[in-house]
């Protein structure tokens, strides 16, 4: 049942991210991306790994995907006010493709494909896991990285306050 349920949503993870690619309106190509990141969620499920499938589900899809959706409806995309592309953007857009592609080929002719990953411990990807690694032996970083984002938020404030010109 497991493995059945993988290939099935491995087939849909790799059509829909080919439709986001493929798709000519913009729209449909992110509603294909958040596609793409439902069945993300899907896979982190399948490897146990809860944390990082609702952290995907609310952070990508939630927000992310929300926000390239309205600026793309922002933006009025239609073929009247589409700029012409010369012939040498052309060119280096088939060129790039072309090394995409080479590069695809590359990997995937390296690549051995074997059955699912299975997990040895059950409870790697819980959330109770995580938490005592991270308020255990890696407190003292995980501490001073929210410092760090902290004197940076400051710092960004701080440097956008306009300063009040005091007459006296």
């Amino acid at each position: 049942m497991g493995t059945s349920v993988f290939y099935f949503v491995a087939t849909l993870s790799i059509i829909s991210a080919l439709m986001v690619v493929f798709a000519k309106n913009p729209i449909h190509s992110v509603l294909y991306l958040i596609l793409t990141f439902f069945t993300f969620t899907i896979h982190y499920v399948l490897l146990n790994a809860q944390f990082l499938a609702v952290v995907n589900f609310i952070v990508y899809m939630g927000a992310i995907m929300v926000l390239f959706l309205f600026v793309l409806m922002l933006l009025n995309l239609n073929k009247e006010n589409e700029p012409n592309k010369s012939v040498l953007l052309r060119i280096i857009g088939v060129i790039a493709g072309g090394c995409l592609v080479v590069t695809l080929i590359g990997s995937l002719k390296s690549a051995v494909i074997n059955t699912p990953l299975e997990l040895k411990d059950q409870n790697l990807g819980l959330v109770e896991n995580l938490g005592k690694e991270l308020f255990g032996q890696f407190m003292l970083p995980f501490e001073l990285s929210s410092l760090l984002l902290l004197s940076a938020m400051v710092g960004a404030i701080l440097l956008t306050k306009k300063e009040e010109k005091t007459n006296g």
